[in-house]
């Protein structure tokens, strides 16, 4: 059994379909007069993302809960939208599967440290924060950006990449800070879903790209 959250999202959509594939059985949380755009297959729960006592009760004991709630596209500019949609969704997720007692956590937050992005790292470093003082057991994916379907533009930072992987001094961050494809993103999330952990494991940029090949 798995709850999404997010599940009509950029990533949602493709991964409730893959863990479909996979065979599980997915129950996804949509908002008030969204039921149709729930992905094909899957069981609906209507509540607000943000107020765990709408949707807490529908969430299975022993399940993975996987949230992938957050404000669209990203940017230095939305840091108020980030702490009122990120943060509080991952605190109501958070309230949701302690009090279902759920098997696994999964968490999608972001490389750091980097050079911009702070408010949002900030958040997303928060919410991994409460993971670990609920005392869940969690996968928690570091991606810096996704690439996919209206993501496109830092594929001309490639060229800059390859360079920075060259430079002993720039190798390091220029592979936590590399770029992944929404596939690889979930080939891993599926995958972490198929594989439960106990305790906290961290999947940053490169191990994203290594666990999609496998």
């Amino acid at each position: 059994m798995t709850f999404l959250t997010g599940a009509t999202g950029y990533m949602g959509r493709r991964l409730a379909a893959e863990l479909i594939r996979r065979g599980h059985s997915v129950t996804v949380l949509v908002r008030k007069g969204s039921k149709g755009k729930a992905p094909p297959g899957c069981a609906v729960v209507v509540g607000d993302a943000l107020d765990a006592a709408t949707y807490r009760e529908q969430v299975t004991r022993g399940c993975t809960f996987v949230h992938l709630v957050g404000v669209a596209h990203p940017s230095p500019t939305k840091g108020a939208q980030f702490r009122a949609i990120d943060l509080v969704s991952i605190q109501a997720a958070v309230a949701a599967a302690q009090f279902a007692g759920v098997r696994h956590f999964v968490y999608v937050s972001v490389a750091h440290p980097a050079p911009v992005m702070k408010d949002y790292i900030a958040v997303r470093s928060e919410g991994e924060a409460l993971i670990r003082a609920a005392g869940l057991s969690a996968t928690i994916l570091r991606p810096w950006y996704v690439l996919g379907p209206g993501h496109w533009w830092p594929v001309a930072l490639k060229p800059l990449y390859w360079l920075m992987e060259l430079i002993p001094g720039t190798q390091e961050s220029a592979r936590r800070l590399g770029l992944v494809t929404l596939a690889q993103m979930v080939t891993a999330l599926a995958n972490a879903v198929d594989r439960p952990n106990d305790g906290v494991r961290v999947i940053e940029a490169p191990e994203i790209k290594a666990v999609a090949r496998t």
